[in-house]
């Protein structure tokens, strides 16, 4: 940039600096705010940053100046490159500072930018094969982790000046980056740093609507069903009522878990958000229609696997055999049930491959699974169900 227009730039950096200005700050070091050099782009003066400015945050500046070259010069793996030291720098920066945490808005912006730049290498490194596409997001992540202990270990400061109100803003950038990765198990102790703290219901509310959002789908991995549709639905209710975008998205996932929980969704809410790819299988596992369940997977594969829930949708198999078997339970009317006539039902659902003794394992895996409260009689070859709630609301057993 031209030097006078570095001269600008420089002096509102240290204005911000010298008046504890994080917003402002925040702004000037951003890669989305890149007046300060549209004009022009002559050579880096790092003698004019360094008498500007002390270290570190010359050296932020620097770094975001470099990066903002390389991203006009459509270099993104040097401009990710530019970006950590970028973030290493305000590392640095935030270790100087004692009881005060103004900054952390700065802090946010660059390691949110930090890993979008790491996306877009990514995508670069996808195309030429050069290196394994995930090696920018891992050191992101290594980038990211630098801040967060800064923060977490920001214990001696005072409630309304400690850094630990930064945790949750960068943890959910960590997920991010993890669940992109497939690396979730490095989610257990930041998902632990959050319900520990003492100001876990105190964070800003779009930060804990994230929160709970990927808490949700890790829980959701894990099969804890009941966790993952609290924190889904948690999510859900207090995502803002114009983030339609958001609200679809939470739904991908929330959907599927109250489906295994037994709860399944209305017409209104799928046509809603244009997620009608779960209705025909909604539909299947009503009508206890496993085959139903496979040819409505089948039609929309391509949505359920890019979303990541085919395997949940596959599990909703069981359901519909339960929910089958349910029907004839009630259609006979007795509580002992001949293996055969389950199996007839099998084949008229379209299951037709389907003999007495796979029909007898599925019963037993349903019983082991609390989904039938009873037992094989394998003398009579029967099922007897209890006399009792044989078929307990899925959602008490989940």
């Amino acid at each position: 940039m031209g030097e006078k227009l570095l001269n600008e730039y420089l002096n509102a950096v240290y204005e911000a600096a010298e008046n504890d200005q994080g917003e402002t700050l925040a702004q000037l070091i951003s890669l989305q705010n890149l007046r300060w050099f549209v004009r022009s782009r002559a050579a880096i003066n790092e003698g004019a940053i360094d008498s500007y400015l002390s270290q570190p945050l010359s050296e932020i500046v620097l770094s975001h100046m470099q990066a903002a070259n390389s991203i006009h010069d459509n270099d993104w793996l040097k401009a990710f490159e530019h970006q950590c030291g970028v973030v290493a720098a305000i590392t640095k920066w935030l270790q100087l500072q004692k009881d005060e945490n103004w900054s952390l808005p700065v802090m946010h912006t660059a390691c949110v930018e930090l890993r979008l730049l790491a996306l877009q290498a990514e995508r670069i490194q996808k195309k030429s094969h050069s290196v394994s596409h995930v090696e920018c997001l891992e050191k992101a992540a290594e980038s990211l982790m630098g801040c967060f202990r800064i923060c977490a270990s920001d214990n001696r400061s005072s409630e309304e000046m400690t850094k630990r109100w930064g945790m949750l803003a960068l943890i959910n950038q960590l997920f991010k980056v993890y669940f992109r990765i497939n690396k979730l198990n490095l989610c257990k102790p930041l998902i632990r740093a959050i319900e520990g703290s003492p100001f876990k219901e105190d964070f800003s509310l779009s930060q804990q609507v994230t929160f709970r959002y990927y808490t949700g789908r890790k829980a959701m991995f894990d099969s804890e069903f009941r966790q993952a549709e609290a924190y889904l639905e948690y999510s859900f209710q207090h995502c803002h009522v114009q983030s339609r975008k958001n609200k679809r998205r939470i739904l991908i996932y929330l959907i599927p878990v109250k489906m295994l929980l037994g709860y399944m969704p209305k017409r209104a809410l799928l046509e809603k958000y244009d997620l009608m790819a779960f209705w025909p299988a909604a539909q299947a596992i009503r009508e206890g229609n496993s085959n139903g369940l496979s040819r409505a997977i089948e039609k929309n594969e391509a949505f359920f696997i890019k979303n990541g829930v085919y395997i949940m949708l596959e599990k909703l198999r069981m359901i519909a055999f339960r929910n089958l078997f349910k029907k004839v339970y009630h259609i006979l009317n007795t509580h002992q049930i001949d293996i055969q006539a389950l199996n007839v039902a099998l084949k008229c659902s379209g299951v037709t491959d389907a003999d007495v003794d796979e029909t007898q394992c599925l019963v037993a895996n349903l019983i082991n699974d609390n989904k039938i409260k009873g037992y094989i009689s394998h003398q009579h070859n029967k099922l007897v169900v209890s006399k009792q709630n044989p078929f307990p609301a899925l959602h008490t057993v989940a």
